[in-house]
């Protein structure tokens, strides 16, 4: 469904490669990237959701290069600083990602409903994410990104710091989300708890040279 052909991407010209000769294709299901921190996860993360243009390679979905309105309407992507709009209340911020989506306004009020309550936050609707602890922003973000029902689902780190309840959740969310075989979830994580849900877990430790502080460790 989404393919990565020989993504290089590197922080400077002098620095080294943290990508470099990427390639590998995410079918329908659960992806877990998994590895060191600065080891190129969040990188080739942002360069799927096209937030960051490869200086090697390409992504292409279905086989070919990725839509000019892909970020809008075919990738939903949740980001580790959250970024909700702070003046506005959770119930605007999904409807402004419907919005922009293109769903139309029957079918978002319905999805709007199904995911605030899904993941808890229907009694929250109205607050703006400063009244939200961390974990419920985490969730919030989450039913933003779910609301247009992507076809690719991007999530960096998303149940850092949460709970153990409120993790499963997610993951009981996630799995729903991929049940019907046409959804594709790629997951960047630490987060052990998730490997139960999981189609494939990509382990960059395994090809990418680990950082020169943690070599002794090995």
């Amino acid at each position: 469904m989404l393919e990565c052909k020989g993504i290089g991407y590197r922080y400077g010209s002098s620095q080294h490669w943290v990508l470099d000769d990427f390639t590998h294709t995410f079918s329908p299901g659960i992806h877990l990237i998994k590895g060191y921190s600065g080891c190129g996860k969040s990188t080739l993360l942002r360069i799927m959701g096209q937030y960051l243009r490869p200086q090697k390679g390409h992504v292409e979905l279905h086989g070919a290069p990725l839509p000019r309105k892909y970020r809008n309407t075919q990738m939903g992507f949740v980001f580790q600083q959250l970024n909700l709009l702070p003046l506005a209340t959770i119930q605007r911020n999904l409807q402004l990602a419907a919005a922009l989506g293109g769903v139309g306004k029957r079918q978002a009020k319905k999805q709007i409903s199904y995911y605030l309550t899904r993941l808890g936050l229907q009694e929250l609707a109205k607050r703006r994410p400063t009244a939200l602890s961390g974990g419920q922003q985490q969730r919030a973000t989450i039913a933003r990104a779910l609301i247009k029902e992507p076809d690719i689902l991007l999530l960096d780190e998303p149940t850092s710091g949460l709970d153990d309840m409120n993790t499963t959740i997610i993951k009981q969310v996630l799995s729903e989300f991929t049940a019907a075989g046409d959804k594709c979830v790629i997951i960047c994580t630490h987060d052990n708890r998730l490997d139960d849900i999981s189609n494939e877990i990509l382990d960059f430790n395994a090809f990418l040279p680990i950082e020169g502080h943690l070599a002794a460790l090995v």
